[in-house]
């Protein structure tokens, strides 16, 4: 069974998007209690001010992907992102979670060393794509050996999807899915 969009979602306007976010030298602190509760709160923040969907979401030791869709006529993910991302290195500053080496640049900029610079955007076009990128977001915990299930990672919208009848609860990817991460 695939992800499918509700039909509520106008694709044609461009405003659904993909996003990847690496933390600084892929060290593995984005799960930690204080980043996870950092990036949790700077979302419900930034979503009070500047709205979005989070249509998809999957929080990895070391990275995340999501899907976001704007409001119509609003692409401004990137104020969005670098809000987040700020509110995060914030925290981390003042944290004793340790988020890497600050080199002079970073010192310079009070750049906590949380997240790698430059977040990868992918402008999501129609329903087939939307729902291969979903599920890519829901298997990326068991491609990358965190979880035997997706069923199993607990920072991942999975489990509303499988609340909404989207997934049956022993979903752990497809032929498709599988074929997505052999190059």
């Amino acid at each position: 069974m695939r992800a499918t969009m509700p039909r509520h979602r106008r694709l044609h306007t461009g405003n659904t998007w993909f996003f990847t976010l690496v933390s600084f030298r892929r060290n593995p602190v984005l799960c930690l209690p204080p980043i996870r509760s950092a990036l949790r709160r700077a979302i419900v923040d930034v979503r009070g001010t500047r709205p979005f969907d989070i249509d998809a979401w999957v929080l990895m030791p070391d990275h995340l992907h999501c899907i976001w869709t704007l409001p119509e006529g609003d692409a401004d993910h990137a104020a969005r992102w670098a809000m987040i991302r700020n509110a995060v290195s914030r925290v981390a500053l003042v944290s004793t979670v340790s988020t890497g080496t600050r080199n002079p640049s970073r010192i310079e900029h009070r750049d906590a060393s949380v997240w790698q610079r430059g977040v990868d955007a992918h402008q999501i076009r129609n329903d087939r794509e939307f729902a291969r990128q979903v599920d890519y977001i829901h298997f990326n915990p068991v491609r990358h050996g965190h979880a035997a299930r997706a069923a199993d990672w607990p920072y991942s919208t999975f489990h509303r999807y499988l609340k909404q009848g989207v997934y049956p609860a022993d979903w752990n990817g497809s032929p498709q899915v599988e074929a997505m991460w052999i190059e």
